[in-house]
């Protein structure tokens, strides 16, 4: 009642003032109807939707077996006729027919030569094996990883003439960055180079000391520098300098102790997931770890020992793949493998994994992280498998190694295991040599020059070779169909044009101060200044050549270009003048007598006659004396 009363209410003001009403009423909405509506409706088209697909399962198979009754009616229906045919034909044709091949057109009338099919049997499945087969030697050829190796062409970039004992890629492969024994460390840019293949920087950051290693970071944006220096350093991009480790202090025991290292370095690397940290190796006997912001002192300390617990130094180090472990190859043969936040005690450890005394030059992980290949110096090549390390899963032998940074690297595919050789001077060509990882047989070998090979790369993301030699080459292998960029880069520009700089005659002097009839004309473009140097008589005025044969026009071809010079030459220096000086002056006496005017009119009043000195005895033995005797004027 309430209800009606208000809405009468509210009618009756409304009609007094002249309205229909107030406006709409808001709405109200029964949420649980709602819900209950979008379930039902949500079971209704989930229903559908498995309707559909049991029908369309359905309708697949009988398309399936009619097709099957199909072709097997077709194949006798033709063995029938093949048969009617053969009885039919005349007597003249001698021979079994051949089986045929494929399906007449029923247009054209001809003879089914051959045997019948067995039924069930079709050419479209006869033309469905010949593509298998030719899809599984296509398989066969990618399983085959020896023909996805790049080395149908070669490109030399010339370091130097020393050893090369270092090479680094960045991950995207545009930069090359190569370091040898002549302190260099050249920086090689394949988008930037010509055909010349020049580089386009060259350093040497650390003085006179052999670069060891070289090797960019996961981001390429610094280069981590080993020399045979006690300080590694790393530089940026460009070659310039980041930072410096620091040196430790040498008369400390304690090696852990000490900020750095104390000795040569022999080996570093970056860790492949923390950018900022990195890795080296000395012959302190210890390897540690570095972080680029921090370089007054090593993050961690990691000291290899021999079964007795002496002192061993560290060849070689590496992360492994996931950047848990860290590993080290020793001089006296061993490997021992730390985790990273644990430096005290060794995880995995072999203590005769190559003849000691012998420097292990590299190891290395592979991608799949589960086995480790160390290159000896002992000649040898052994994979390890790290779940258990006691053993070496495969040896190859004969492998000369004349260098302690030789290295081993496995493929981009993990399938192939590549290393170099050594030789000595004229005794034969360096080699690249390919293993197979399973069963460790050399599958491929290339020549690559008549010096060792010391240094290989193989970039996973431009699919091609680099190898450094130990006559200063850096050779790059690719194939054109299955490397990406790199050195295919370079190749396709051609030289560039040297472009001669062409000098003004007269340098321009500004005078900003000066009056303007003093005031040199500004000079606009150098063509225009030429025209007019060249419309000038003076300084369009060829050249004199040199002067050849007695001379012309006051100059003197033999004597030089003056008079003076003729003069010094031919008569000052004259050495062959041998008359008496006094019959020289006593010629001119007839003369001063007959026309005195400078010695006789002084003497006129005290000397009138000139009395000359006689001629003695010791004269005339003086004129006998020999010519060696004679003084030289």
């Amino acid at each position: 009642m309430e209800a009606n009363e208000g809405q009468s209410s509210d009618g009756e003001i409304a009609s007094v003032m002249g309205f229909s009403g107030f406006g709409k009423k808001a709405r109200t909405f029964d949420l649980d109807a709602i819900f209950e509506q979008t379930r039902r409706t949500a079971i209704e088209r989930s229903q559908r939707a498995l309707d559909e697909r049991e029908k369309e399962s359905h309708t697949k198979e009988e398309e399936r077996s009619n097709s099957s009754k199909k072709s097997i009616k077709s194949n006798v229906s033709s063995a029938k006729k093949r048969t009617d045919s053969s009885s039919d034909s005349s007597e003249s044709e001698v021979g079994p027919p051949p089986p045929p091949r494929f399906k007449p057109d029923e247009d054209e009338e001809e003879e089914l030569v051959g045997p019948p099919l067995p039924p069930g049997y079709s050419t479209a499945q006869s033309d469905e094996d010949e593509d298998e087969e030719g899809d599984a030697q296509d398989d066969d050829d990618d399983d085959n990883p020896v023909k996805k190796i790049p080395d149908t062409h070669e490109i030399t970039m010339q370091h130097g003439t020393k050893t090369v004992s270092a090479l680094g890629l960045d991950t995207s492969g545009a930069r090359l960055v190569s370091g040898g024994y002549d302190f260099d460390v050249r920086f090689w840019d394949f988008a930037g180079m010509d055909q010349t293949l020049q580089a386009f920087r060259t350093l040497q950051p650390c003085e006179c000391h052999q670069i060891r290693s070289l090797q960019y970071s996961i981001t390429g944006d610094a280069i981590l520098v080993i020399s045979g220096n006690a300080q590694a350093k790393v530089l940026d991009r460009d070659g310039f300098n980041v930072m410096e480790c620091a040196k430790g202090d040498q008369y400390i025991v304690d090696m852990a102790n000490t900020k750095g290292h104390t000795a040569m370095l022999n080996c570093g690397c970056w860790h492949p997931k923390v950018k900022e940290e990195f890795m080296t190796c000395s012959n302190d006997g210890t390897v540690r770890t570095w972080d680029v912001t921090k370089e007054k002192q090593h993050k961690a300390v990691f000291k290899p020992r021999s079964f007795q617990g002496k002192k061993v130094i560290p060849i070689c180090c590496s992360y492994s793949r996931d950047g848990k472990l860290v590993a080290a190859g020793c001089q006296d043969g061993s490997i021992q493998i730390w985790d990273r936040n644990m430096s005290v005690h060794t995880k995995y450890h072999c203590r005769q994994a190559h003849i000691p005394g012998s420097d292990t030059s590299c190891i290395t992980f592979s991608y799949d992280g589960v086995t480790l290949a160390s290159r000896g110096g002992d000649d040898t090549l052994k994979t390890w498998d790290m779940r258990n390390f006691k053993k070496p899963l495969n040896v190859a032998n004969g492998l000369t190694n004349y260098f302690s940074m030789t290295d081993c690297c496995f493929s981009p595919d993990d399938k192939l295991l590549i290393t170099g050789t050594s030789v000595k001077k004229d005794e034969g060509n360096g080699k690249l040599v390919f293993f197979d990882r399973t069963t460790f047989e050399k599958v491929y070998q290339i020549d690559v020059t008549n010096a060792s090979v010391v240094r290989c790369l193989w970039h996973p993301k431009l699919n091609q070779i680099m190898a450094g030699t130990a006559n200063g080459l850096v050779k790059v292998y690719y194939d054109p169909l299955k490397s990406y960029r790199g050195a295919k880069l370079c190749l396709a520009k051609t030289k560039r044009k040297e472009k001669h700089t062409e000098m003004l005659a007269q340098d321009y002097i500004i005078t900003p101060h000066a009056l303007p009839m003093f005031r040199e004309a500004r000079q606009r473009s150098t063509k225009k200044q030429l025209e007019k140097d060249r419309l000038d008589p003076k300084k369009s005025h060829k050249p004199e050549p040199p002067v050849s044969g007695p001379g012309r026009g006051g100059r003197v071809a033999a004597h030089g270009g003056t008079l003076s010079s003729f003069i010094v030459k031919n008569i000052a220096l004259d050495k062959t003048d041998d008359s008496n000086p006094r019959q020289a002056i006593l010629r001119h006496a007839q003369a001063a007598a007959e026309d005195p005017y400078w010695v006789a009119p002084a003497y006129k009043e005290t000397q009138p006659d000139t009395i000359f000195a006689e001629e003695s005895d010791d004269d005339e033995e003086a004129e006998k004396e020999p010519e060696w005797k004679k003084r030289k004027i």
